[in-house]
């Protein structure tokens, strides 16, 4: 008799992934692009990757990373310098030597990929042609690509992070399992405002320029507000002792989280997105990271729906409640064992998010709103071929990209959704 072979779960989702070929090679070009995005700096670029100048060696590109970060500074020869137009006595160049900031004044006012471009030879020449004030449309597409993965990946994250965990505790707790004093309750929600007011509101023009100015800056502003606004819970949370003398504040109710959970979900989702974005970001300072921080707050709604109806199922199964009956606290089994069995249809979720991301960054950055004028995006290059039919080149190559990002994201999430449903295996 034959004997069935037992694989894990996630070995069955693979094998039945790697089955769906449309699938399987939608992973793969996305691979592709995300390798793009990463080195987005070493295939089109103005700066070197490597030179010698004046008898000196230099990585000029590897430089601009640490001046970036505040660890290097450029050297004085190399401070002021055209790195196009000088004459080096090595030098190694990027695949496209043209940044998303250079100018071709040469080729400037829509030169066409197929046209006669002014370039001394092939290594120069726009392959993809220029815009209007002549930069280079592959190099914009390049980096657009960085700028894209970077706001789909990163805003998913958030509305990853916000969605499970608001998610898994409605659906694991439900509205009867959480129980709180009326003085930890009174003294939560006041001291949730109180630090929400000295955390956020009054210090949005910090925040606000922080998301200007670079991720490391804002990481550093968002770090003290949240140590303000978890400062101002712990406070409420030892001065609940106070009302706790009488006797009515001691009395312990219920807390409906799961009833919570959901009204929120429905305020959000009923209120436009898109709307919603551009209402946020017209009022605020430009910036990729608010972008991303608007758009993995307002998307996190449907990741909590799909834990929260996992959760339901999976707490009333034999190994949650053998876990609890062996003594362990809620939180742990809701962290260590619910969580990680329950996770599995969020990808799909996730995978479809990225692509709306993708999406909404770029009709963001076509409409002028949110991105920095010195960002090169697709949406930005999209825009220059408005009202006129001559540059259509213009047009079709960031369109293209779109296009397809969108589309390979949903593809995948295709294939998760029929891998990790059971009713496909064979």
């Amino acid at each position: 008799m034959a004997t069935e072979i037992k694989q894990d779960y996630w070995s069955y989702v693979k094998r039945q992934f790697s089955n769906n070929k449309r699938a399987l090679y939608s992973f793969y070009i996305v691979v592709f692009m995300a390798f793009v995005a990463l080195f987005a700096d070493f295939l089109a670029n103005e700066k070197p990757i490597y030179c010698q100048y004046k008898g000196q060696s230099y990585f000029p590109i590897f430089r601009d990373y640490g001046v970036s970060l505040g660890l290097a500074k450029w050297p004085k020869d190399l401070l002021n310098i055209n790195w196009l137009e000088t004459t080096f006595d090595k030098c190694i160049r990027t695949p496209i030597p043209y940044s998303t900031t250079n100018q071709d004044f040469f080729n400037s006012g829509f030169v066409s990929p197929f046209g006669k471009q002014d370039v001394t030879s092939l290594r120069w020449r726009h392959w993809l042609g220029t815009d209007d004030i002549g930069r280079d449309i592959t190099a914009g597409l390049i980096h657009g690509t960085r700028i894209a993965f970077i706001v789909g990946i990163i805003s998913m994250s958030i509305a990853s992070f916000i969605g499970i965990l608001l998610g898994a505790i409605a659906g694991f707790y439900g509205d009867d399992k959480i129980q709180l004093s009326r003085a930890a309750v009174i003294m939560g929600i006041l001291f949730f405002f109180i630090g929400w007011f000295y955390a956020f509101i009054a210090r949005s023009f910090d925040l606000s320029d922080a998301i200007g100015d670079s991720i490391f800056s804002f990481l550093g502003q968002l770090s003290i507000s949240l140590l303000i606004f978890f400062g101002a819970l712990f406070i409420g949370y030892l001065l609940r002792f106070i009302l706790k003398i009488i006797p009515f504040f001691r009395t312990k109710v219920n807390i409906p989280v799961d009833i919570i959970v959901q009204r929120m979900i429905e305020i959000l989702v009923s209120i436009p997105r898109l709307f919603l974005i551009i209402a946020v970001i017209a009022i605020s300072k430009p910036g990729i990271i608010l972008i991303m921080v608007i758009i993995g707050l307002t998307s996190w709604t449907e990741i909590a729906r799909f834990i929260r109806a996992e959760l339901l199922k999976v707490r009333n199964l034999e190994y949650i409640e053998a876990a609890d009956a062996l003594g362990y606290s809620r939180w742990r089994i809701l962290f260590k064992h619910a969580i990680p069995n329950a996770i599995a249809p969020v990808l799909i979720t996730v995978a479809f998010g990225i692509a709306a991301a993708v999406l909404i960054e770029s009709s963001l950055s076509f409409l002028g709103i949110g991105v920095p004028a010195e960002v090169v995006t697709w949406g930005k290059i999209l825009a220059k071929a408005q009202g006129s039919k001559s540059q259509l080149w213009v047009a079709i190559f960031p369109g293209i990209a779109i296009f397809l990002t969108v589309t390979l994201f949903n593809l995948i999430g295709e294939g998760l959704t029929d891998a990790l449903d059971p009713r496909q295996k064979k």
